[in-house]
């Protein structure tokens, strides 16, 4: 995939704008495990891709994953979780929504630094969290 060049020093970058391309990142991923493994009409595919882009399984998955997070990381966490997102929650806590915003700023980090091996670990530690959360 083709990146287009930011002009600007990545940790310059709002992290608004990080989290809003790590939403579009982590919505393809998770369309694209879901669609892997799930054979059924579209309607069953959206509901349990829902399932894993809510910001409250994100927000699980944020907690859980915290301290595996490199300090560079983690600081891009706390900069989308304290940022303010100029919209309000529809359906989830703001303290889930604060959550969700801090990790979707840590994949659009990682996306716009072209780190894909720590990006495909990082999202594949997400899925088997939210996976493993969905089971209790």
């Amino acid at each position: 995939m083709i990146i287009p060049i930011l002009n600007e020093d990545i940790r310059e970058v709002p992290a608004s704008v990080l989290a809003y391309i790590g939403d579009s990142v982590y919505e393809l991923h998770v369309r694209l495990y879901v669609a892997s493994r799930c054979h059924q009409k579209s309607g069953a595919i959206h509901r349990t891709a829902i399932s894993f882009v809510s910001a409250s399984a994100q927000a699980k998955a944020a907690r859980s994953l915290f301290e595996e997070l490199s300090e560079e990381e983690a600081a891009v966490f706390r900069r989308g979780k304290n940022s303010n997102p100029g919209s309000v929650a529809k359906n989830a806590s703001p303290s889930d929504y604060k959550y969700a915003t801090g990790l979707e700023a840590v994949i659009g980090y990682l996306f716009l630094q072209d780190s894909k091996a720590r990006l495909d670990e990082l999202l594949s530690q997400i899925i088997s969290r939210i996976e493993a959360l969905k089971g209790e």
